[in-house]
């Protein structure tokens, strides 16, 4: 049964960890994303980003800590997690022996999409992304960008609850990143809610409401963007300054300067 003390959030994590042999990618993270909101997850290479999401996903099992999606517990209730959640991750496993359609349509049956919403559904999202004339083409045949594009579209059509999503532009072109920000926007005002993990501190700055900022496997930050000035310690800062900062990267100055000076 879901837990009512934490339906108010789509996504509630409490003490979240994972170890690879004697490595803790993950330690202790505890955070929530409510109703409506687009959730940053930033932090260095390496810091822990990807492995959290895969645990969110449901693709890892965590060595400790709960994960709740919509008040179900994502160990107990496992199917009604992902039910209520959309996965893209940064580079999609496709099959690429369907053509385009054929991908919709399994993804579509594997969480009962209606047919009416199908077909009102993924014409939308073909025509958003210029994908109608290659939606009957086999995978394999497609580049990068337009993967990218086909597994956004599988997730937006399901309309789900919660988007789980690992640097979801890689690959597009400027036209499709323009409409994803603005797909992700929609999604979000809706109701439902978004944890977008990027390394574009620009995408981050511009479409989300608070980010949590990873660092060795622990939170180091969260809160608002004003929030994360004062964590820092800075007044009129961008969220480049502000990251730079508080993950330690006190040494990028010095290695610019050396650059330049040949």
């Amino acid at each position: 049964m879901p837990d009512t003390n934490k339906k108010d959030q789509v996504l509630v994590i409490e003490g979240l960890t994972k170890t690879f042999g004697g490595f803790k990618a993950v330690d202790d993270i505890s955070l929530s994303v409510s109703h409506g909101e687009i959730f940053g997850f930033l932090g260095p290479n390496g810091a822990g980003k990807t492995t959290t999401i895969k645990m969110i996903a449901g693709l890892l099992k965590p060595d400790a800590g709960e994960i709740y999606i919509n008040g179900n517990n994502l160990a107990t209730a496992p199917e009604n997690c992902k039910q209520n959640t959309g996965y893209i991750p940064d580079r999609p496993y496709m099959f690429e022996k369907l053509t385009g359609n054929e991908f919709l349509q399994f993804i579509a049956s594997l969480y009962n999409l209606k047919r009416d919403s199908f077909e009102q559904n993924t014409a939308h999202y073909l025509k958003l992304f210029d994908l109608r004339d290659w939606q009957h083409r086999l995978i394999e045949s497609y580049s990068h960008g337009m993967r990218q594009k086909l597994i956004i579209s599988s997730v937006l059509m399901l309309d789900p609850p919660l988007i789980v999503v690992d640097e979801p532009m890689v690959g597009l072109d400027p036209k499709s990143a323009r409409i994803v920000k603005e797909l992700f926007k929609n999604h979000a005002a809706k109701g439902n809610s978004i944890f977008l993990s990027t390394h574009s501190l620009e995408i981050a700055e511009e479409l989300c409401d608070r980010i949590g900022i990873i660092l060795n496997g622990g939170l180091r930050a969260m809160g608002s963007l004003e929030n994360l000035r004062l964590e820092a310690k800075t007044e009129h800062s961008d969220l480049e300054e502000i990251f730079l900062e508080l993950t330690g990267a006190f040494e990028l100055q010095e290695i610019i300067s050396a650059l330049r000076s040949g």
